[in-house]
């Protein structure tokens, strides 16, 4: 296909192992969220285009050679790609930088996740046994349970972190032999794009990856109804992911869903009992709040704070957070980006009106920032914002942001502190930040989160399971659990020695 980067490049479309227009021959720009400038041209799919991706996965997976592929001819194809991806590493961040809004450091980093969940998925499947030997209570019985590839997969990324979403689906597919149809965010879709490059590059048979671009109500609505997919992977949003699993539902495909979260940063007061101590508990809640202009469905949006230390430690936080140096990604010594739309930010300005309206406090941010060279007036910048003196009652506590703010609320008690970190209709992540560990592991024990941090905040594991409790979804990416998403069981039972049962006269 042309380069991703530039405006005539409209064939964005993999079905079959060939890359084309959409059927209609519509496009989309993608827009750099540093200036609003269209910077690629792709191609808008509908469902015309997502019914001949899903048969040519369908032809693939029914008819073809990779679900068959002994496990470490997948294993070794992984592999090559997570090399691929290492020697591409500049491209790909600085693509992932202008498509998405995050520093270029940050655009590599996701690179480097991206690779490592490739190279995880190989090394899991490469070192399973091949199957689990169920004692039948016969030496004349030989009877195995062994998994198999569920068959076509679909999968709806989201754009904060595009190719490591996709990445959290496309590895632990293949790795188990599926095929799969996937649709990235229309307005981040192009290192998504790239990567169908690189499975290819890598040897990936034709029709096992395909790729619609196009928007969700069209492409990701058919993918969610399609008869002949028989899995669903979704990330975004819960009033979406609710229509996929309602879609879904009719054709009772398997469904993996991860909807965000509303997730807690709880610091105690022992935390800060050291100069040290502080400084990192105040360092990490900037971290949690304002990675990636807080477009992390995992960040540390609310600041559950001991009020004995509440006015130093917010009083620092604010302090620190009017320092971090917005602009463009690419451009140097840039600690955060632009939000990754008008809309986007639209909704960050409403949200924070709506919290000063009914009495937070605001201690920084709260506006958009003078343009300079770094920051034309045209990106979709916002400062960030730190919200005291909230509390659960408001509607910025409640709702998930997706920018860069930080509310704060108080807790004098343990059992206060664990009620507040609960009182959200997600379970995603969240941190518990004390000196004592018995308290550490106390708390962290009773929060209702799919993964808790203890003394730190935003980093994950391969092996382990990522997902959440409540409406933070359904199911659960990486580790074992991961790729077992992507797999049925199936008991084999084989009598070695049959003999009729004569339960009928004949």
């Amino acid at each position: 296909m042309a380069d991703s980067t530039e405006l005539q490049a409209r064939e964005t479309i993999h079905a079959g192992g060939r890359w084309r227009a959409a059927v209609s021959g519509g496009t989309r720009e993608i827009v750099d969220p540093a200036d609003g400038l269209p910077f690629a041209v792709v191609a808008e799919g509908d469902e015309q285009d997502t019914d001949l991706a899903v048969a040519a996965a369908r032809r693939a997976f029914d008819e073809g050679e990779w679900p068959h592929t002994p496990v470490a001819g997948r294993a070794a194809l992984l592999r090559r790609v997570a090399d691929l991806l290492v020697r591409d590493r500049e491209k790909l961040g600085l693509l992932e930088s202008r498509d998405a809004g995050k520093t270029v450091e940050e655009g590599r980093v996701d690179i480097d996740c991206v690779a490592d969940a490739f190279r995880y998925f190989a090394d899991l499947v490469a070192g399973e046994a091949p199957g689990r030997v169920v004692d039948a209570g016969s030496p004349d019985i030989h009877s195995v349970v062994v998994h198999e590839p569920v068959g076509v997969c679909a999968m709806i990324t989201p754009w904060n972190y595009p190719l490591l979403q996709a990445s959290w689906k496309i590895a632990p597919a293949l790795a188990a032999g599926n095929t799969f149809v996937i649709k990235p965010s229309e307005i981040t879709p192009l290192t998504t794009v790239a990567l169908i490059d690189l499975l290819v590059e890598a040897g990936l048979p034709t029709g096992v990856a395909n790729i619609v671009t196009g928007p969700g109500h069209t492409v990701g609505a058919r993918l969610a109804e399609h008869p002949d997919v028989d899995l669903v992977s979704f990330t975004g949003g819960l009033i979406s992911g609710t229509k996929v699993a309602q879609a879904a539902a009719v054709t009772v495909k398997k469904v993996a869903l991860e909807l965000g979260g509303k997730n807690p940063n709880v610091v105690f007061a022992d935390a800060c009992d050291t100069e040290e101590g502080f400084d990192t508990a105040v360092d990490q809640a900037l971290n949690a709040a304002f990675i990636h202009s807080g477009q992390v469905c995992s960040a540390g949006g609310r600041l559950i704070i001991e009020e004995s230390v509440r006015e130093r430690f917010v009083a620092e936080l604010a302090r620190r957070a009017e320092r971090i140096r917005l602009g463009r990604g690419t451009e140097e010594g840039v600690e955060c980006g632009p939000l990754v739309s008008e809309q986007q930010r639209a909704k960050t300005e409403n949200h924070v009106a709506s919290a000063l309206a009914e009495g937070a406090e605001l201690r920084c941010g709260g506006k958009r920032p003078e343009p300079s060279p770094q920051r034309p007036e045209s990106g979709y910048f916002y400062e960030p914002t730190v919200l005291d003196r909230c509390h659960r009652e408001m509607k910025v506590v409640r709702e998930e942001v997706f920018g860069p703010v930080l509310t704060v609320e108080t807790f004098r008690t343990e059992d206060e502190a664990v009620a507040l970190a609960n009182d959200t209709e997600y379970g995603l992540a969240g941190a518990v930040w004390t000196a004592d560990a018995g308290r550490a592991r106390r708390v962290a024990g009773r929060l209702r989160h799919g993964t808790v941090w203890i003394n730190d905040f935003h980093p994950y594991l391969p092996q382990a399971e990522w997902g959440g409790f409540g409406k933070s979804g359904v199911g659960r990416e990486l580790g074992p659990a991961g790729l077992a998403e992507y797999r049925e069981s199936k008991h084999v039972y084989q009598n070695l020695a049959p003999e009729p049962v004569r339960w009928f006269a004949g």
